[in-house]
Formats: structure tokens, C-alpha cells, sequence
């Protein structure tokens, strides 16, 4: 493996996500691993309403990107997260300040090439595939020889593989059961953080749709940010769905404990309101 070169948040602000989040961090386990994404799927939403509102009031692209110390300051604030090129790099800087060793992949989607990242976490001579970004709700472990699945409380996911160092991330049930290729390879911090500003460019992704995301209570709820808008439930192989009336922005707001300012406008800037 190449060295890390992914700066580590520091001592004051892991302990404030931590406090956050409500973990207890002693030392680097699969068990704190598995709390720590639980935590992080029920308290920091999957979400493109924020970078859709900051792309709009900056006016350079370089600019546009929150790295994980804004990151982190704006989801205490305003209970905002994001899509996964910040999301991820946000969780893996938590995750290298608590000791444990891996790095970031960029990986495809079906024909998008480039489009998702994830964080692969070596442990105990495991490799895991840690994704906050579509998120995945539990760590899942995986390598040349392992097709073992792993069950969550939403979908059974398998890491299967597909070639050397390339592994295609399956779940079900789920009327699309891809959910990604890694490519299983480090990349190096710069390139991962170029890419990170690229995305806010018109050929990024989600940047005209706000979705948001979120475990809340037992069920997955999502908003589609279309029209009409709907908000989305999901348990284990089910799906109910909710028709938005009013003041869309704060009923979303209020679902997914947004600043509803930040949801206005992503609604304003999508035609969606």
C-alpha cells in the first residue's frame, strides 16, 4: 500500500465528531468501525441540496469544495452532509485520526466512469469496503478469494470478484442490485481532492437535483427532489412513499433536520418549489 497522505482531522475536532455522532473511540476494531458508519448513516445525511446552494453563491469552482474541517463544522451547524467525494474524504480523515489504516478509491457506476468513491480499511489482515457516500450501511469485508455476504438492516450486500483488483458491490433486495465497480487502488490525496472540485463543475454529479438521504428511526427515508416531490420510505424489500403539500422546504427541513435556507434554495435553483 502507498503511505497515507489523507490528512487526519485533529484532536479537538474528532472528539467533537465523536461527541456528535455518539461513539466511544478506543482502540481501531471492526466493532468501532461498524458503530461509527451506523452513527454516521443516522446523524449526517447523503445529500446534494448543500453543494447545490454553495456552487450557486461561489463564483470559482476551486472554491466550491468543504474539506472535512467545514465539512464537519457545517453538519454540527446545520445538518447538512454530502454526496460521496466529500463525504467519504470527510469520514476517512475521522477514521485516519482514530488510527485506523486504508486509503480512497474512485470508482464506476455501470457506464459512468469516475463516478463514486469509496474508502477501502485494512484490519486484522482484512481488507473493508467502508462507503458513507451511497452510502452502505455497514462495513463489508472483502478480497481475491471472498464472496461472503453481509447483511444489514436494510440489504444483504456481496463484494464479488470481477477481475484482479476490481470487485463488482451487489446488494439485495433491490430493483437495481449493482451498486458500483471498485476498483480496488489507493489514490493518492491530491488527485482525490482534484477530482473532489471537479465534481462541482456542470459535468459533476447532483448538482441539479436536490436528494437527500437518511436512516430515521428503523427506515430509510428519502427525499427524490423532483415534482412532485415525494418522500420516500424503505425497509427490508419494502417501499412506501409520501406526497409532499405546503411549504416543501420545511416539511423536508424538518424530516431530515436541515436549515431549511439551504434546502429553499436548492429547491429555488432546481425548479422544485
Amino acid at each position: 500500500m502507498r503511505p497515507m497522505t489523507t490528512p487526519p482531522l485533529d484532536d479537538r475536532l474528532t472528539e467533537e465528531v465523536l461527541g456528535h455522532l455518539g461513539v466511544v473511540a478506543p482502540a481501531p476494531t471492526t466493532d468501532l468501525l461498524d458503530a461509527l458508519v451506523t452513527a454516521y448513516t443516522r446523524r449526517v445525511p447523503w445529500e446534494s441540496a448543500s453543494r447545490i446552494a454553495r456552487r450557486a453563491r461561489t463564483a470559482e469552482t476551486t472554491d466550491c469544495p468543504r474539506w472535512p474541517e467545514e465539512f464537519w463544522r457545517q453538519t454540527f451547524r446545520q445538518g447538512t452532509g454530502g454526496t460521496c467525494f466529500e463525504s467519504n474524504y470527510a469520514f476517512f480523515s475521522l477514521l485516519r485520526a482514530l488510527g485506523y489504516e486504508g486509503y480512497l478509491t474512485i470508482n464506476d457506476m455501470g457506464a459512468q466512469i469516475g463516478c463514486h468513491t469509496a474508502i477501502v480499511i485494512l484490519l486484522d489482515g482484512q481488507q473493508w469496503l467502508v462507503d458513507v457516500g451511497m452510502p452502505i450501511y455497514l462495513p463489508l469485508p472483502f478480497g481475491p478469494a471472498s464472496t461472503e455476504p453481509r447483511r444489514t438492516p436494510f440489504h444483504t450486500y456481496t463484494v464479488r470478484p470481477d477481475g484482479p483488483g476490481r470487485y463488482q458491490v451487489e446488494r439485495a433486495p433491490h430493483p437495481n442490485p449493482n451498486c458500483f465497480t471498485l476498483h480496488d487502488r489507493p489514490i493518492p490525496d491530491a488527485t482525490y481532492r482534484a477530482a473532489t472540485t471537479a465534481d462541482y463543475e456542470p459535468t459533476g454529479y447532483f448538482n441539479d437535483r436536490a436528494i437527500i438521504t437518511k436512516v430515521i428511526g428503523d427506515e430509510i427515508w428519502r427525499f427524490n427532489g423532483v415534482v412532485p416531490p415525494l418522500l420516500e420510505s424503505f425497509v427490508y424489500g419494502g417501499r412506501a412513499d409520501q406526497l409532499l403539500n405546503g411549504d416543501y422546504a420545511d416539511a423536508v427541513a424538518s424530516r431530515f433536520g436541515i436549515d431549511a435556507e439551504i434546502v429553499r434554495a436548492a429547491l429555488r435553483l432546481t425548479g422544485v418549489e
